[in-house]
């Protein structure tokens, strides 16, 4: 069983200003379009393949989440799950106009019925929506 949901925004600037920003877990705060993840709890200074990070987040109760990246692939690509497996990942190609940046969020396993019963795969959405904006903001200022 697998759903996902994607959100995609051409963003004027090279991938790998971009990336530097996803590969900063102090910056997912920042950039966060769901108003969910609130402080980073521990993380290195920069992520790579295998690294691990803790995030406190907020929907409804307040819980700390731990995430593993499963892909690290230098200005190109970059992905994390939690112990759901749930996965985010973005996806950075470069184009004439700056890099398309294409923002997925997977559940493959029995949870994912229940999130698609929620109404959560629209919420996340609409996050990922803003999330790609608040990208643009950041790498752009």
């Amino acid at each position: 069983m697998s759903f996902s949901v994607s959100a995609t925004r051409t963003i004027p600037a090279p991938a790998s200003a971009i990336f530097d920003l996803l590969a900063d877990p102090r910056q997912h705060v920042r950039l966060d379009g769901s108003g969910s993840v609130t402080e980073v709890i521990a993380a290195p200074q920069r992520l790579s393949l295998g690294a691990t990070f803790s995030m406190r987040m907020r929907i409804g109760a307040t819980y700390a989440t731990r995430n593993v990246v499963t892909v690290f692939d230098q200005n190109r690509a970059i992905a994390w799950h939690h112990f759901a497996h749930f996965t985010w990942r973005y996806d950075l190609n470069e184009t004439d106009g700056g890099t398309k940046v294409t923002e997925s969020f997977t559940y493959n396993n029995p949870l994912g019925l229940l999130i698609m019963v929620l109404g959560w795969p629209q919420r996340n959405q609409r996050a990922m929506v803003t999330t790609l904006e608040r990208l643009e903001a950041a790498v752009t200022s």
